[in-house]
């Protein structure tokens, strides 16, 4: 009886450490931290769609929800009332405009940027204008219908760097705010002469005969800083723990980003694994074009280049884009968080070949 006694103790101790392994084991994904993240699907967002596919997110114990949105600035309303955590897209004034205004949100890190080879923006000419010789330098964009992403943004800005160039001034040339995708279309009917486009749109219409690519924005306006990653400032105060955790994540995933990057293409030693990610991931599904198109750059240890903002604030305020006298580009960043990861990462070392 007493031998009968001690193995049923025994397998009631089995049981009792078999049901705490099963509730540690369950815990963890109880305990996760909802996160909710506008994007804009495009391949900006790759830190963010590299991190969750990479199980980053899960790591950190966050549960990451992706909400798409047309633009940047259609975010700004649900980061300010606290229904996003974190966004992210194209520096505008419209985002400053919204600091004056009082809504509650920072600039925490780089998103997309235009590095030296990495011209994933660039000055495009319709190609009978440069075949007929109507086009030869940047002069010669004077009375041209010149599309651009949209009014206040950095493409405006970036198309003005190109103006100064040909000694003209921004009221030189006609503009049209035109969606990127929509250039191609625009170039084939004749509709613009010239344009400020993003990748994928420069390669497919280079490829299609409309147009030619004339300049990078890294010759351009190097170093621009095209893209941010935003907090809202409930996400930081109140959950400065599951923000620093995000950042961590995501910095992990522009890391593994950079690691497909080579001589200003998608050729690195990891980058089939992330083209496979980004073909997932946005509306691009060709890995073909992955492979012809010029990236984006962002900094692997996550800063932005304050000098761009502050540059393109500047012309903003002479546009007369900016609502509010004494808003500065630095008083909307904050890299507090960028600090704490590489400070515990430690700087970004490329992996070998």
């Amino acid at each position: 009886m007493l031998r009968q006694n001690l193995s049923l103790i025994a397998n009631a101790r089995h049981l009792t450490a078999a049901a705490t392994g099963l509730l540690a084991a369950i815990s963890p994904a109880q305990a996760q931290t909802m996160v909710q993240v506008g994007i804009v699907n495009t391949i900006s967002d790759a830190g963010f769609y590299v991190a969750e596919s990479k199980g980053y997110f899960r790591q950190e114990g966050l549960d990451v929800k992706f909400t798409a949105f047309n633009s940047a600035a259609r975010m700004i309303a649900p980061l300010g009332a606290g229904q996003l955590d974190v966004g992210g897209g194209t520096v505008s004034a419209g985002l400053y405009n919204a600091v004056g205004r009082d809504i509650k949100i920072k600039i925490v890190a780089d998103k997309g940027s235009i590095a030296p080879g990495y011209a994933f923006s660039a000055l495009m000419v319709r190609k009978d204008l440069v075949d007929s010789g109507k086009y030869k330098s940047f002069k010669d964009l004077k009375g041209m219908k010149v599309a651009i992403g949209a009014a206040g943004t950095g493409t405006a800005s970036a198309l003005n760097e190109a103006l100064k160039r040909g000694g003209l001034s921004y009221g030189d040339v006609e503009i049209i705010d035109l969606a990127f995708p929509q250039h191609m279309a625009a170039y084939t009917n004749k509709g613009i002469d010239a344009s400020v486009t993003n990748e994928p749109t420069v390669t497919l219409s280079a490829r299609a005969g409309v147009a030619v690519r004339v300049a990078g924005n890294d010759e351009i306006y190097p170093n621009q800083q095209t893209a941010v990653v935003l907090y809202s400032e409930e996400f930081m105060k109140s959950r400065p723990e599951a923000a620093l955790k995000f950042m961590r994540a995501y910095i992990k995933g522009v890391r593994d980003y950079n690691d497909a990057l080579r001589d200003g293409k998608m050729d690195g030693p990891n980058a089939d694994e992330i083209i496979s990610i980004l073909t997932q991931t946005t509306e691009i599904k060709d890995r073909d074009i992955y492979r012809q198109i010029s990236p984006n750059a962002c900094n692997p240890d996550g800063t932005v280049n304050i000098d761009s903002l502050k540059k393109d604030l500047a012309f903003f305020k002479e546009q007369k884009l900016i609502e509010k006298d004494g808003i500065s580009a630095d008083s909307v960043v904050d890299h507090s968080f960028v600090q704490k990861v590489v400070q515990e990462l430690g700087p970004y070392k490329r992996k070998a070949k």
